[in-house]
């Protein structure tokens, strides 16, 4: 995190940085859309779909299961991936939070 000094975030803030980073790319946004489409997990489907090398592909999927977005089990000789639904809930309590009406709308 550059020159913060991380031991002043809380831990939920620190892992809320991490998922919105792994965000920040619109492949992985497309990925993530592309995981949450099917009802399988997603075995090498995923290269064909998108307009990426399996390079990047690969290096897109490492982020997002870094950041806790995916999870990924070993099959053989390939990695099959679906959405992991343990940080889902902090994220999406954290944009309720954001969009919660009962904030002040001050800048008009």
């Amino acid at each position: 995190m550059g020159l913060t000094k991380t031991d002043t975030y809380t831990t939920q803030t620190l892992g809320l940085a991490t998922i919105f980073k792994a965000l920040g790319h619109p492949a992985r946004i497309a990925i993530l859309e592309f995981i949450a489409k099917q009802t399988t997990c997603i075995c090498g489907d995923i290269v064909t779909e998108l307009p990426l090398s399996q390079a990047s592909i690969s290096r897109h999927l490492s982020e997002l299961k870094a950041a806790g977005l995916i999870k990924g089990t070993i099959t053989g000789t390939s990695v099959c991936y679906c959405l992991d639904p343990e940080n889902m809930p902090l994220l999406v309590q954290f944009l309720n939070q954001l969009n919660s009406p009962t904030h002040q709308t001050c800048c008009s």
